[in-house]
C-alpha cells in the first residue's frame, strides 16, 4: 500500500506538472489529486521540492529508455535521435522538454531539481557519444564526449524551439546541422588517416642517398 500510495504520487505530479507546470501545482492540489493523504505525503517525501526531484528521476529513466529503444529500432545512428524528436514534437500535446522546463522554474543553480536535471542531460549526452562512437564517428575519450553535447546542444535548442513555434520543423532544421557536423568530423578522421599512412610510408621507404 505504501509503495502504491508513492507511486500514486509521482504519477499524479508528472501529470499535473506537464499541463500547468511545477511552481503551478501546490501540496494540497497534489493531495486532492491522488487521493493521498498529508501523513502518508511527508512519510515519503520530505517536501515537494523531494517529490518533483523524484518525479524527474522517474521521467528521466522512462524517457532515455524509450530513446534507445526508438533508436535502435531506426538502425541507431546518431541522426535517428532527431528523428524520434521530431515525431515526438509533431504531436499537439507537445510541450517541450520536461527537464529543460523545470530548470526554468527552479533558478538557484545548486538546488535539488537543478541537480536532477544536470543529470539527466550528463546521461543524455553519455548516450549520444556512445551513439557517435559506435557510427564510427570518433574513438573512446574527449571528441566523442565533445560530439555528444554538440548533438544535446542541438536537441536542446530544437525541443525549445518546437515548443515554442508549436512545430517539429526546428528539429528537422536541426538534424540537417546534426548532419554536417557528424559529415565535417568524418572527413577529418578520413583526411587524419590519409596523413598518418602517408607518414607510415614515409618510414618504410628505405633511404636512397640524393632522393628526398
Amino acid at each position: 500500500m505504501a509503495t502504491r500510495a508513492r507511486d500514486r504520487l509521482i504519477r499524479t505530479a508528472m501529470e499535473l506538472f506537464s499541463d500547468v507546470g511545477i511552481q503551478a501545482v501546490g501540496v494540497e492540489r497534489l493531495l486532492d489529486a491522488s487521493g493521498v493523504g498529508r501523513a502518508s505525503f511527508y512519510r515519503h517525501f520530505g517536501s515537494k521540492e523531494d517529490l518533483v526531484a523524484a518525479a524527474l528521476r522517474e521521467r528521466s529513466l522512462g524517457w532515455r529508455t524509450w530513446l534507445a529503444e526508438q533508436v535502435a529500432a531506426r538502425g541507431g545512428e546518431p541522426l535517428a535521435v532527431f528523428d524520434v524528436l521530431q515525431e515526438d514534437c509533431a504531436q499537439s500535446a507537445y510541450r517541450g522538454c520536461t527537464f529543460t522546463n523545470a530548470a526554468a522554474e527552479f533558478t538557484d543553480p545548486e538546488c535539488l531539481v537543478r541537480q536532477v536535471v544536470r543529470e539527466h542531460k550528463d546521461a543524455v549526452a553519455e548516450f549520444l557519444a556512445g551513439l557517435v562512437r559506435d557510427a564510427g564517428y570518433a574513438d573512446e575519450g574527449p571528441q566523442a564526449d565533445a560530439l555528444g553535447a554538440d548533438l544535446l546542444l542541438l536537441m536542446d535548442g530544437a525541443t525549445v524551439t518546437a515548443a515554442r513555434e508549436h512545430s517539429p520543423e526546428p528539429v528537422a532544421r536541426a538534424r540537417h546541422v546534426a548532419a554536417r557536423l557528424l559529415a565535417a568530423t568524418d572527413a577529418d578522421l578520413v583526411a587524419d588517416g590519409a596523413v598518418a599512412a602517408d607518414a607510415g610510408s614515409a618510414r618504410e621507404r628505405p633511404y636512397v642517398h640524393g632522393l628526398a
